[in-house]
């Protein structure tokens, strides 16, 4: 008789406890699929709000999946909540893994967060060519934790988004003209005049080089073997380097043919003669 009692007991203990947690558990399930449904309307909302925006495909993607992962992690401290976890003590196991994640991964936030600026901001996209970290290259792709430069040797550059964003960046494209200076060495007995008219004349028959402004020649120095020219000229970014050679492979023709001497480095010794 004794053990019927507490048989009883025990199935009334268990109904009330069921009684006190199916609800509980019954509203979870709710939360949990109404959360869902709600976090795919907010995901599409913020996809059609990256459609109207001109933000890289790279940040749209991973900003979208961050907004998706964020939010559903929200959602699963509502239903652990609802299933009677305290809050307190779950917010503070997610806070003590966070801070030990951001410890582990400090580099690594550092350039996301450089490549999340690099990718809003845009000082340059790809097929830009940029002088950045002592790399001089072209932009061959952007992501979220480095950038890679493609060099004049057509070899890949690596660079940490942290680094790339906190440091001086040349953006050589930035504008659609680009000015170039070129130093011609002439000798002194050469005609200065002359000399100047050949190097405008130079400019005025490559099509590549601008008029306006107009290129303009003047002496840079007095050296110890040359009087130095200083040429400069503007050019579209896309023709920049075909102008650029052509203008020193010009110089040199053009200044031989006319006896302009370009000298090189000398130095003359005197001898003192003896009695």
């Amino acid at each position: 008789m004794k053990e019927l009692e507490n048989y009883q007991e025990y199935v009334d203990q268990a109904i009330e406890w069921a009684f006190g947690v199916i609800p509980n558990i019954l509203l979870a399930i709710v939360i949990f699929f109404v959360g869902l449904w709600i976090i795919r309307l907010f995901n599409k909302m913020v996809k059609r709000f990256f459609a109207k925006k001109e933000y890289d495909e790279t940040l749209e993607s991973f900003m979208q999946s961050f907004i998706s992962i964020a939010l559903k992690i929200m959602l699963f401290v509502l239903v652990v909540t609802q299933l009677g976890v305290k809050t307190s003590s779950l917010v503070a196991i997610i806070g003590a893994a966070g801070l030990a994640i951001g410890l582990a991964l400090q580099g690594s936030l550092a350039n996301f967060a450089g490549g999340v600026l690099i990718l809003v901001f845009k000082p340059f996209k790809v097929g830009d060519w940029i002088s950045a970290q002592g790399v001089d290259g072209s932009v061959k792709e952007i992501s979220i934790f480095n950038t890679k430069l493609s060099t004049f040797g057509n070899q890949i550059a690596i660079i940490p988004n942290g680094q790339l964003s906190n440091g001086n960046i040349i953006n050589y494209n930035m504008e659609n003209t680009r000015r170039d200076k070129i130093d011609v060495g002439i000798g002194y007995g050469s005609n200065i005049k002359e000399a100047k008219e050949i190097l405008l004349q130079i400019c005025a028959d490559n099509p590549n080089i601008n008029t306006e402004p107009a290129p303009e020649v003047y002496v840079g120095a007095l050296a110890d073997s040359s009087v130095n020219l200083t040429l400069r000229f503007w050019a579209n970014n896309d023709v920049f380097w075909p102008a650029h050679f052509y203008v020193i492979e010009q110089t040199k023709l053009r200044f031989d043919a006319a006896g302009i001497e370009i000298p090189f480095p000398q130095r003359v010794m005197h001898k003192a003669l003896e009695d």
